[in-house]
Parts: C-alpha cells; sequence; structure tokens
C-alpha cells in the first residue's frame, strides 16, 4: 500500500495522455496538404541528400542549446546550497557565500557576453535567409536532374 499513490499518479498520468491522443484524433481537423505531409528538418526544407552539408548555423544553435542547459544545471544547486553558504560565511567568518555569489556572477556574465556575441554573428536569424538557401539548393538539385535527364535521353 505504500505504493498506491505513486501508482495512482501512473495512472493517471497514462489515462491523461491516451485521452489527449484520442480527443485530437476525434475532433481535430484533417486538411492534409503537401506542405504538411512534408518532412520537417530543424527549420530547413528537405531537399537533398542525406549526406549534404548542412550549414554552420545548425551546428551553433546546438551547442548554445547545451550551454544554456549546462546553465541551468549549474545554478540550480547554487540556488539550493546559497542559503547554507551563507550560514557557514556567518558561523566560520570565512567569505563562502560571498565568493560562491561572486562565481555565480562571473559565470552569468560570461554566458551573457556569449549570447550577445552570438547574437550579433546573426545566429538566431533563420527565417528569410535559410529559405533563400533552400530555394538555391533546390534549383540546383532541379538543373542537375534535368542535365542527367538530357543525358539520358540523348
Amino acid at each position: 500500500m505504500d505504493y498506491a499513490p505513486i501508482g495512482i499518479m501512473f495512472l493517471v498520468a497514462m489515462g491523461f495522455a491516451v485521452s489527449q491522443l484520442l480527443v485530437t484524433q476525434l475532433i481535430g481537423p484533417r486538411k492534409r496538404t503537401a506542405t504538411k505531409l512534408m518532412p520537417y528538418e530543424c527549420g530547413k526544407d528537405p531537399i537533398g541528400g542525406a549526406r549534404d552539408r548542412f550549414s554552420i548555423k545548425f551546428y551553433t544553435v546546438a551547442v548554445i542549446f547545451l550551454l544554456f542547459d549546462i546553465e541551468v544545471l549549474f545554478m540550480v544547486p547554487f540556488a539550493v546550497a546559497f542559503k547554507s553558504l551563507l550560514r557557514a560565511q556567518v558561523s566560520t567568518g570565512v567569505a563562502y557565500g560571498t565568493i560562491a555569489f561572486i562565481e555565480m556572477l562571473v559565470f552569468i556574465a560570461t554566458l551573457v557576453i556569449g549570447y550577445i556575441y552570438v547574437w550579433k554573428k546573426g545566429t538566431f536569424d533563420w527565417g528569410l535567409q535559410a529559405r533563400a538557401e533552400a530555394r538555391a539548393e533546390a534549383k540546383a538539385m532541379a538543373k542537375e536532374r534535368r542535365a542527367a535527364e538530357m543525358k539520358m535521353a540523348a
């Protein structure tokens, strides 16, 4: 009986997930367009082969995402331990809390500087440039395909 609340929580979570899937299937819109049925690849139109080179922006955004994930992993334990560091500072006289706070400010300042740097470099500007790259790539592939068809016909 000690595990009953966990079992009930599991059943409620599963029931909620199943009910949401069923409701969306029963009453959701069913307009199947070519755009909706097309695979979606992280903001880049899926044109070309799987082995084609990707823009460096994809890798930069992935690294930035990991960086800010790690930031949260460092800040949560700091926030949890900060009160005990202040208490230790009062009882021992060593500035544990102040040192930890300054270290966290340096850490956050480094992240903010990095964020501003990638923002100024245009890493987060996806809209028009990514679409223009995809269109240029599609035109080049169509041209190559036509050339290959002409060779086959000849």
